[in-house]
């Protein structure tokens, strides 16, 4: 059974999330939770509390085991970008991006 989790609008650009989702994409599922525990990039939280979602689905919803969970598929996708001007010289401006990311984990049951 292949149960998923997203976490959508994350104030981080795709690709620094991309850097940390492409280490824990073979893991276990244990092994991606220690992975993301102890790293120390910003984008490791978000993936970390996206992949806990998606175990705690499995567990409560579907009744899954956890020792028998492994990531089925994981991605980071672009959001709507917030666009900003921030004042130059000469009465110009200078458009300022700050871009967002979804994160969808899915995991599924061994058994």
């Amino acid at each position: 059974m292949i149960v998923s989790a997203t976490y959508k609008n994350v104030h981080m650009s795709a690709q620094k999330c991309r850097l940390v989702v492409n280490q824990v994409r073979s893991l276990s599922v244990a092994g991606a939770l220690d992975q993301l525990k102890f790293s120390s990039k910003k984008a490791a939280k978000f993936v970390y509390e996206t992949l806990s979602s998606a175990v705690a689905n499995a567990e409560n919803n579907h009744g899954c085991d956890i020792d028998e969970l492994s990531i089925e598929e994981i991605y980071v996708n672009e959001a709507p970008t917030f666009k900003r001007f921030r004042a130059r010289a000469k009465g110009r401006g200078a458009r300022i991006l700050k871009r967002n990311c979804h994160i969808t984990v899915s995991v599924k049951d061994e058994s």
